[in-house]
């Protein structure tokens, strides 16, 4: 129902104000413009092929796969301008600010420690800040105000929130619980141009689904995420998986945890990607298929014939036997003889 008046009004090379006719109105801007109206996304990551610059989004992993180190090691590297993981720049590096809801404030300046000695840095050079109070509440009118309040504050170029279980008293199955709580931290981003980062975790057992779907709660919590990183354990293996809204994303890596120079708070690295490292898996399985039907063994000539290590053994053995493979019988394990043998 356009009109000529409406053309004259709004022609083609109309400001940026937006459409606002009367109050009654909402705002409205034309698509080619829609630019002018976001902040820059040049370069388009605050950690390269990990984390998109201004995003929300997820670290979410079963209890005790590293998920609060990897949270750290996001954190140091933005805060010094220095590679996540070793390998994955920060082309806009800055302040952080980090909540943890958990781990007690002197286990986390150790773990620093070992971080910044690892990067051969001081903690001093590190542009990170933790909130302290005790609480933070999400679901709390008042904490949410001072939240937004030490934000605006402070500017951080990334907010981290560990974990998120911490933060509320809501049912996390419920959408109309959850999608409010969300939406407060998506406001952040939208307002202050502040990445955001939330723990969480996943469900127990939950290895067969995409790791997505397999965070705890409702599905609103992968939705709402833009970049999203889920750690998952294989024996003495963590599998890091990446996912973007906007971007394609890195290969699946393989993690372990490491002590250097005898210290005791360990910090990740990459160890190989994961199609390397499942490649490697595949050939173990078939040097351990190939043992048995030579001979059936003992666990202890298994890992003596492979050379490795008891825990990834028994992993190992699980899968066999769980798909039929091998089996346990009369204390050795074996290759079944085929049916009507």
């Amino acid at each position: 129902m356009s009109t000529d008046n409406d053309r004259s009004a709004h022609p083609h090379n109309a400001s940026l104000q937006p459409i606002l006719m009367n109050g009654h109105l909402l705002k409205v801007c034309r698509a080619s413009r829609l630019h002018l109206l976001s902040p820059a996304t040049h370069p388009p990551w605050l950690v390269e092929q990990l984390w998109a610059q201004h995003a929300c989004g997820i670290l979410g992993g079963e209890p005790k796969c590293g998920k609060s180190l990897l949270a750290l090691d996001i954190a140091a590297s933005v805060a010094s301008d220095t590679a996540c993981l070793g390998r994955f720049g920060v082309p806009r590096p800055g302040r952080v600010l980090f909540f943890a809801a958990e781990d007690a404030l002197d286990v986390i300046h150790q773990r620093l420690q070992a971080i910044a000695h690892q990067r051969q840095l001081q903690l001093d050079a590190f542009n990170l800040y933790f909130i302290t109070t005790p609480i933070v509440r999400l679901d709390d009118d008042s904490d949410r105000a001072r939240l937004k309040a030490t934000v605006e504050r402070g500017r951080p170029r990334l907010l981290i929130l560990d974990p998120f279980v911490r933060l509320h008293a809501v049912d996390e199955n419920a959408v109309g619980a959850v999608a409010p709580l969300l939406a407060f931290l998506r406001s952040l981003q939208r307002k202050f141009h502040t990445a955001v980062l939330l723990v969480h975790h996943a469900r127990k057992a939950a290895s067969h689904l995409r790791p997505g779907q397999a965070l705890r709660g409702s599905s609103e919590l992968h939705a709402w995420s833009d970049s999203s990183l889920y750690l998952r354990r294989h024996g003495d293996l963590i599998t890091l998986i990446a996912e973007h809204r906007a971007a394609a994303a890195p290969d699946p890596l393989a993690l372990a945890l490491v002590n250097s120079n005898n210290q005791h708070n360990p910090h990740l690295e990459i160890v190989q990607t994961l199609s390397a490292s499942l490649a490697h898996e595949g050939d173990l399985e078939e040097q351990l298929i190939t043992a048995l039907n030579r001979s059936p063994m003992s666990r202890a000539q298994l890992r003596q014939t492979l050379c490795v290590r008891n825990e990834r053994l028994g992993h190992l053995l699980d899968r066999l036997s769980a798909s039929g493979r091998i089996v346990y019988t009369d204390h050795l394990w074996r290759v079944p003889l085929p049916i009507g043998h």
